[in-house]
């Protein structure tokens, strides 16, 4: 799918791509899990390289940057909710192609980071100025991986209330799964980190600056994507080391868990097995106290519920119960 927008005096605008035509200065091509057709389209209007709109459609593609011509890419791996059941988060890449007169963006999903650079928030961002526009893309995806970070240590917290008083394996597969979000987050926030400074590199290069030039007002944004993205990989980190605490520490709580339940449940049948026992001693076919007794029973009963006590209070005083 082929979304073409530009920012005008009215607003967004929406954009026909015609063929045979070039794309208009100042817009954006959002292409969304697109055909071959449309690559191919959006190539011959734009003037990028094939293989860059290509690029970003492989789920394994690392961060990194190159530049052909007059076009830059930019891939970057953005945060996306894998399984909202459980809270289970991946990443996936973003390619950005920047050339001299517009911005193409390709990814092989609809993903949150480009959700807010619509009609609604056209106030916020112009597509005209290529290089804000871009690192603007940037900050937003190094905001959502901290949005995540902050709804997965939320999750921890209520998992870490439910395992205080589990015996099950449940919340420690949902602890694991989390782990293994994390492990994702770490390199792909590290790999994006690396793209970050390899652009700030590149903006100091004056043979690119016929493609993107780094203004005075645009400094200050490129150095809050910076440290958005090193406070993720702190918090990342962190996350990542009081998991892996958390599920040796609980896995050992649960076992203790079983223990005490294991504890408690040979107590009440030791408890139980008191009166059984008398029973059994007094049903015997020999000789026992009160057998000519019409309140034998009762004796009989009483002794039982005696003993049951005894070793009740015994076994509490112990802290058995």
């Amino acid at each position: 799918m082929i979304e073409i927008v530009s920012t005008g005096s009215d607003g967004l605008n929406e954009i026909e791509l015609r063929e045979g035509e070039r794309v208009q200065p100042g817009a954006w091509l959002k292409l969304t899990k697109p055909s071959a057709a449309e690559l191919r389209d959006v190539s011959e209007a734009t003037g990028a390289p094939l293989d860059f709109l290509q690029a970003a459609l492989d789920m394994e593609e690392p961060s990194r940057i190159e530049v052909e011509d007059d076009h830059i890419l930019i891939i970057t791996n953005v945060p996306k909710l894998d399984d909202a059941a459980t809270f289970g988060y991946d990443t996936i890449p973003l390619g950005i192609i920047v050339s001299t007169d517009c911005v193409t963006t390709v990814c092989l999903e609809e993903n949150e980071v480009l959700v807010d650079f619509d009609a609604l928030h056209h106030l916020f961002f112009d597509t005209r100025k290529r290089t804000r526009f871009l690192l603007q893309i940037l900050y937003r995806c190094a905001v959502l991986f901290l949005k995540y970070l902050r709804i997965m240590n939320r999750r921890t917290d209520e998992i870490e209330r439910d395992l205080r008083k589990s015996m099950k394996n449940k919340e420690l597969f949902l602890l694991l799964d989390l782990q293994k979000t994390l492990t994702y987050f770490t390199v792909a926030l590290r790999s994006n980190r690396n793209v970050v400074e390899r652009l700030m590199r590149f903006f100091s290069n004056p043979s690119i600056h016929g493609i993107v030039k780094l203004r005075e007002d645009d400094e200050e944004l490129l150095e809050d994507v910076r440290i958005e993205f090193d406070q993720a990989i702190e918090m990342v980190q962190m996350h990542g080391e009081v998991l892996a605490s958390m599920m040796d520490a609980f896995a050992s709580v649960i076992s203790n868990n079983l223990n005490i339940v294991m504890k408690f449940l040979t107590s009440v049948t030791i408890v139980m097995a008191i009166p059984t026992m008398t029973a059994s001693f007094f049903g015997m076919n020999v000789p026992v106290p009160w057998q000519g007794n019409h309140v034998g029973f009762a004796y009989a009963m009483l002794v039982a519920l005696l003993l049951t006590i005894s070793v009740t209070v015994v076994f509490w005083k112990k802290k058995m119960f």
